[in-house]
């Protein structure tokens, strides 16, 4: 069976065609993701509500509702293997997802909605769930050089990551301004459990809850990852945020022959 590994702005995942295959999606997680040391498990299933649907699970084995630069991925995965056109429609844990094909391995989609948006969850630390259930993200300003000095913020990211003002956990994202609608970002993911490369759900958690700070007027948010830069747009309706609009690469980078059981 073919799995293919692609890369999202530096986040990595397998990718897998599973549609009529009964399968352990956990144990293949973890198997898989070791393969190559990917952070996350893509797999096309059918759906009756939308082109196909995503099952998506973290290296750990953990299942997520939702992963932004994953669902790119598969967006560019199921338009090159003929599932889905140029405009497609994602079922996933955490609702529907909208996707567009902008060029060969540059992609486009709609993130859920922010389900709550509380600025101060934790002191000045956000706390930002997109789609129902919600991805759960802890946001917070960094002043220092945050790429610089990631190794010595990672205990403390780890300890907001499992803190109990997050009740599911939380992907901690912290970022760093770098102009008036441009930031540095680094984040560390839950079912990951270290700095991943990009979280494109992370980058739009960011924006909305820059937006609701009045700190992005414009809603257009350029997020530099350490693997690679993302766009977020919002659409806004004065404070109510309408729309969630992830941009960014997706490409195919190795296709691997294996033996999986069904």
């Amino acid at each position: 069976m073919e799995i293919t590994y692609m890369n999202g702005a530096g986040n990595d995942f397998m990718v897998m065609d599973a549609r009529g295959l009964k399968l352990d999606f956990q144990a293949l997680a973890i198997k898989l993701c070791k393969l190559a040391g990917a952070d996350g498990f893509l797999a096309v299933d059918y759906s009756r509500k939308a082109d196909f649907k995503l099952h998506f699970y973290n290296s750990d084995g953990t299942r997520g509702e939702m992963c932004g630069n994953g669902a790119r991925c598969i967006c560019r995965y199921a338009y090159d293997k003929g599932i889905a056109g140029a405009e497609m429609v994602v079922e996933t844990d955490a609702g529907l997802v909208y996707g567009w094909r902008l060029a060969e391995d540059c992609y486009r989609v709609k993130l859920n909605d922010p389900l709550v948006l509380d600025l101060h969850r934790k002191g000045d630390v956000a706390y930002v769930e997109l789609g129902d259930p919600g991805v759960p993200h802890a946001v917070a300003e960094y002043k220092g050089d945050l790429w610089q000095d990631r190794d010595a913020l990672r205990e403390e990211m780890r300890r907001l990551r499992f803190d109990p003002a997050f009740p599911k956990g939380a992907n901690v994202n912290y970022y760093q301004w770098l102009g008036d609608a441009e930031v540095r970002m680094l984040t560390f993911e839950r079912g990951v459990e270290d700095f991943t490369l990009a979280c494109g759900t992370g980058t739009g958690s960011t924006a909305c809850a820059l937006y609701r700070a009045g700190k992005l007027p414009g809603g257009t948010l350029t997020a530099h990852n350490p693997g690679g830069t993302l766009r977020i747009t919002l659409t806004h309706e004065g404070q109510k945020i309408t729309g969630v609009f992830l941009e960014g690469p997706a490409q195919m980078v190795q296709a691997y022959e294996l033996e999986i059981e069904n």
